[in-house]
């Protein structure tokens, strides 16, 4: 995935994240699969970024056990 696309990527999931809610899981699936991309390149991770997807992860982990 080249840097223009993983900028595209970043500008729709921050857009998902500031309009209408839409669904959480899938807004966690595509942050996480951008982070991987990162990791995967080598490329430093934007803190902020992985602080929300630790703190969706805990979120949901959270919802599963409430059930």
């Amino acid at each position: 995935m080249s840097m223009d696309d993983l900028d595209a990527e970043l500008s729709y999931l921050m857009s998902q994240l500031e309009g209408e809610p839409g669904d959480s899981h899938e807004i966690f699936f595509r942050l996480h699969q951008i982070l991987e991309t990162f990791r995967a390149e080598g490329m430093a991770l934007p803190e902020n970024l992985v602080k929300m997807e630790q703190a969706m992860d805990a979120q949901f982990k959270k919802d599963a056990e409430d059930s």
